[in-house]
C-alpha cells in the first residue's frame, strides 16, 4: 500500500467517525480531487508526490461540508457540472426522474419536443435533458441570482434558453405548446429543518429547500403553471420526498384538468415523484 491510499483509510475513519454517509467513497473522492487522477488510479501516486492539501479538504468535508463544495463539482447522469455555495447540489435521487421524463418525451410522437425545467438550480435537469433527446426545445428558469450564475456556468454553450425568473410566472410565451413540465422544487416542509442533514440544511440554499408548512406550497403552484404550459397530452414530472408519496398525487385532480396522476419510485424503491398528464378536452 502506498502513502496515500494509507492516508485515505484514515481519512474514511475520520469521516466515518464524524457520520459522513459514504466515508469511503468521499475519501477517495478528495485524494482523486487533489492529486488529479481518477479514483481507481490513486495507487499510482508516488509517496514523493504526496500533497498534504488532501487532509485540509478531509477537515472540510469532516465538517460536513458538501463534498462537490470541495471539489467545484457534481456528476449527474452524463454531466460534470459546475456546483458551489448559493446553489443546490443534485442529488443521485433525480436522475430517475430525469430517466423517466426522457423515455416519457421519446415516446411521444414530436418531431421537437419542448419541454420546460422549473426551479434548474445548477441546470442539471435542462442540461441533461438537453443532451438526451438531442432535438428537444428545453427551458428552464430560476428565480435565485446565485443559483442562476451557476447555471449561466454549465448551460454555457448549450441549447438550453436558461431565463431568470419565478417558477409559477415563467414562460407565458409558451402557453399551451409544451410537451413535458419537469421540476426538482423545494419540498421540505419548514417545521423539518432539524431533521435536515448538515451538507444540506448549513449549505444548500434555504429557497431550494423549504416550502411552507407541509412543504407542497410550490409543489402547489408549479400544478397550475404546468397546466398552463402544457398542450393537451402534455406531461408533467416533479420530484418530492418519500414521505409525500400519498400526497402530491392528490394535487393533480381531475377536476383540475388532470388525468393519469401516479406516483413512481426511485431506485431504493421509494416514491419519488409525481407524473401527471393534462386531460384532452
Amino acid at each position: 500500500m502506498n502513502l496515500l491510499l494509507a492516508e485515505v483509510a484514515q481519512a474514511a475513519q475520520r469521516l466515518a467517525d464524524a457520520g459522513v454517509p459514504s466515508p469511503r467513497f468521499d475519501a477517495e473522492e478528495l485524494a482523486a480531487f487533489i492529486h488529479g487522477v481518477k479514483r481507481g488510479e490513486l495507487h499510482t501516486v508516488a509517496d514523493a508526490e504526496f500533497d498534504a492539501r488532501y487532509w485540509e479538504a478531509v477537515a472540510r468535508r469532516e465538517a460536513r461540508e458538501p463534498l462537490q463544495h470541495i471539489t467545484g463539482r457534481a456528476f449527474f447522469r452524463y454531466l460534470e457540472l459546475q456546483v458551489g455555495p448559493g446553489v443546490f447540489v443534485p442529488r443521485p435521487e433525480t436522475e430517475s426522474v430525469v430517466g423517466w421524463a426522457i423515455d416519457a418525451v421519446r415516446a411521444m410522437d414530436v418531431a421537437e419536443p419542448q419541454i420546460v425545467d422549473l426551479c434548474t438550480g445548477s441546470g442539471a435537469i435542462a442540461l441533461a435533458l438537453a443532451q438526451e433527446v438531442p432535438r428537444s426545445r428545453v427551458h428552464a428558469v430560476e428565480l435565485s441570482e446565485q443559483a442562476l450564475e451557476w447555471a449561466r456556468k454549465n448551460t454555457a454553450g448549450s441549447k438550453v434558453d436558461l431565463r431568470h425568473g419565478d417558477a409559477l410566472t415563467a414562460f407565458p410565451d409558451l402557453n399551451g405548446q409544451v410537451d413535458l413540465v419537469i421540476s426538482n422544487p423545494p419540498y421540505i416542509p419548514l417545521g423539518e429543518w432539524e431533521y435536515v442533514a448538515p451538507e444540506a440544511r448549513d449549505h444548500d440554499p434555504e429557497l431550494a429547500l423549504f416550502s411552507g408548512e407541509d412543504g407542497l406550497d410550490t409543489i402547489r403552484g408549479i400544478e397550475r403553471t404546468a397546466h398552463r404550459l402544457l398542450r393537451p397530452g402534455g406531461v408533467v414530472v416533479i420530484e418530492h420526498a418519500d414521505s409525500q408519496g400519498g400526497q402530491v398525487p392528490w394535487i393533480f385532480k381531475e377536476d383540475a384538468g388532470w388525468a393519469d396522476a401516479a406516483d413512481h419510485p426511485d431506485l431504493n424503491n421509494r416514491p419519488r415523484f409525481t407524473t401527471a398528464r393534462k386531460a384532452t378536452p
